[in-house]
């Protein structure tokens, strides 16, 4: 209840503001961008500020769980509520011609149901890995974008957040160095990405198998460039990764890192465009083998103590595809070496998520939109042998693991109150949550309100 007074009087008072401001009269809910911007050239603003609000509650309803009690990572089978909350300011400064300075301070509140844990595909993006009874700061994103044009047809840019107005020709080199998240550049889908206003599943706004470089956040520090030739793009970047799995810190030393590529090429299907991406990564940094760990300790396996430096790479597929003015669909297939733990993101192995968008068009609500996707996740051989001996990973672990696939249905609909305003409803029905066949199924239920400016 304390958690939910807190997020109460925040949504009051960003209401307050747009009422006061007129923002919430004058300006047009997009989906937030800010994560996930096409490259920019200065040529018309030297400054803006916007910010948004974002505030998620999720729900279960007691459900089945086995014989055995709740291990120390399971998601919990009494009923329980967890919220979120959390309000963002996207400073730009122009620094010269063609580069520019972002800073996004944000304050932070809530927690995920059972603390973040339980779930390989977990069901708020929204959430971290860690959280807070009250409102706490931090910077996730502090970087700097610099574009160099090479031809082609000028296109203009908005004023939005993380991008000053400006226009860019087709053709272009684009280098992002500084703080921020792997997934603001690598991996992005259009219809699956953006845990504010689109699908909440960790595994459904990411390809699940990609243990991107972050903190526990999220975010983290590198370079990034991005070539884009006519019809198709090329990515590369350099990260950190954080000093130890699922660290608060990250290690700076440029010795534990992840280099990623991805290439996506566009096209049109009966004259509606599309997206192919093909993305590899590999992470090199101080982490175990799942057959060491229970090698070590059959009954009582351990990864922390036996780590070394290894390599640990995968591939993820990305797929979007339009099919009509109101109507697109998308996925996404990923897999990596699922003989050592997971650093970063999530215990999953191997992922697949297929789904549909629908624009409220249909219905005579062009603004709104239906999402529907689903997802399947599962584990290595060596994984599943360590879960079942007892073991514990970043996000699931029973204390006894009777394996099958990890299957989620999600389901939402993004409402637009008024302009720059949206409300959202969300439904994900997990079957054998965190890959026990033993536990669930369980449906977890979500509001969601979105305010910008």
């Amino acid at each position: 209840m304390r958690h939910l007074k807190i997020s109460v009087v925040w949504i009051a008072c960003i209401l307050g503001l747009g009422a006061q401001t007129g923002w919430a009269e004058s300006l047009v809910l997009e989906p937030e961008k800010s994560i996930a911007l096409p490259p920019v050239t200065i040529d018309d603003q030297g400054w803006n500020v916007h910010g948004q609000f974002t505030f998620v509650n999720q729900w279960h309803q007691n459900f089945i769980g086995g014989a055995l009690p709740d291990g120390q990572n399971s998601l919990q089978r009494r009923s329980a509520s967890a919220e979120t909350a959390d309000f963002t300011l996207f400073f730009g400064v122009n620094l010269w011609n063609g580069a520019a300075l972002y800073f996004n301070p944000e304050i932070d509140q809530g927690f995920g149901l059972s603390n973040t844990l339980g779930l390989g595909g977990y069901s708020s993006a929204e959430a971290y890995k860690v959280g807070a009874n009250t409102p706490y700061y931090r910077d996730p994103r502090a970087f700097i974008r610099y574009t160099l044009n090479l031809g082609g047809q000028s296109n203009n840019l908005h004023d939005q957040p993380n991008q000053l107005k400006g226009s860019i020709t087709e053709n272009n080199l684009v280098v992002t160095f500084g703080k921020f998240s792997v997934v603001d550049v690598f991996d992005i889908n259009t219809y699956a990405h953006d845990p504010k206003l689109d699908f909440l599943n960790w595994a459904g706004v990411d390809a699940g198998a990609f243990d991107y470089a972050a903190d526990a956040w999220g975010y983290t520090y590198g370079l990034a460039l991005e070539w884009t030739q006519d019809d198709w793009t090329w990515r590369n970047g350099f990260f950190d990764l954080s000093t130890y799995p699922n660290s608060e810190n990250i290690d700076q030393g440029l010795k534990q890192y992840q280099l990623v590529t991805e290439f996506e090429k566009r096209h049109e299907l009966w004259d509606q465009p599309g997206k192919l991406k093909l993305l590899v990564f590999a992470n090199r940094g101080k982490m175990a083998r799942y057959s060491d760990a229970v090698a070590q300790s059959p009954s009582d396996p351990d990864l922390a103590k036996v780590r070394k430096l290894n390599w640990k790479a995968g591939i993820a597929v990305n797929l979007e595809q339009q099919m009509n003015s109101s109507l697109a669909l998308f996925g996404r297939a990923s897999i990596n070496d699922g003989s050592k733990e997971t650093y970063e993101f999530t215990d999953i192995n191997q992922s697949l998520s297929l789904g549909l968008s629908i624009k409220g068009s249909l219905w005579n609500r062009p603004q709104d939109t239906l999402g529907a996707q689903i997802i399947v996740n599962g584990l290595s051989g060596q994984a599943k042998d360590y879960y079942a001996a007892g073991g514990l990973g970043l996000l699931v672990g029973d204390g006894y693991l009777k394996y099958d696939l990890e299957k989620i249905i999600e389901m939402y609909y993004g409402l637009q109150l008024m302009n720059h305003l949206a409300l959202s409803f969300d439904l994900q029905n997990v079957t054998h949550p965190a890959y026990n066949i033993l536990r669930g199924p369980v449906t977890i239920y979500a509001v969601r309100l979105h305010a910008d400016f």
